[in-house]
């Protein structure tokens, strides 16, 4: 079960609820998660976006997603997809906060170089993928 909730300006709620809607009906269909997509500019921050665990790190069930407003399709929904496969990495258990440190796989990666981190690597190569699986099961319906 999903509860979802989108909130921010400038973005379009329909787009935002379809793509997180398939991304758990195709990837995490059993699992009961709340997940908050947050619209708004990240200019600053210097980053299209980011995923944030806010309940347990031993059993991740609640998490927030902050993705910039101002993207255009292909990019927002590859960017929003980048950041779902994270909340799968964290409901799977891959991807870890254990006491202070960034476990990936049961590995400690806390000092590991952004470019460098596995789970950033694996959603990376995931984002591609899961966009062309959204648009050909998209183009396949209609």
């Amino acid at each position: 079960m999903l509860f979802l909730e989108t909130t921010g300006y400038n973005y379009s709620v329909r787009r935002c609820e379809d793509v997180v809607l398939w991304f758990v009906a195709n990837y995490l269909p059993r699992h009961k998660i709340d997940i908050y997509v947050n619209h708004r500019g990240l200019l600053r921050e210097g980053v299209f976006g980011w995923c944030t665990v806010l309940d347990s790190d031993s059993h991740p069930r609640e998490f927030e997603i902050e993705i910039h407003n101002r993207l255009d399709y292909e990019k927002y929904t590859k960017t929003l997809l980048h950041e779902l496969w994270h909340v799968f990495q964290h409901v799977k258990g891959h991807l870890r906060d254990k006491r202070g440190k960034r476990l990936w796989r049961g590995i400690d990666h806390t000092e590991t170089d952004y470019s460098d981190q596995p789970w950033e690597m694996e959603a990376l190569k995931m984002e591609d993928m899961l966009f062309k699986h959204l648009t050909d099961s998209k183009n396949h319906v209609e």
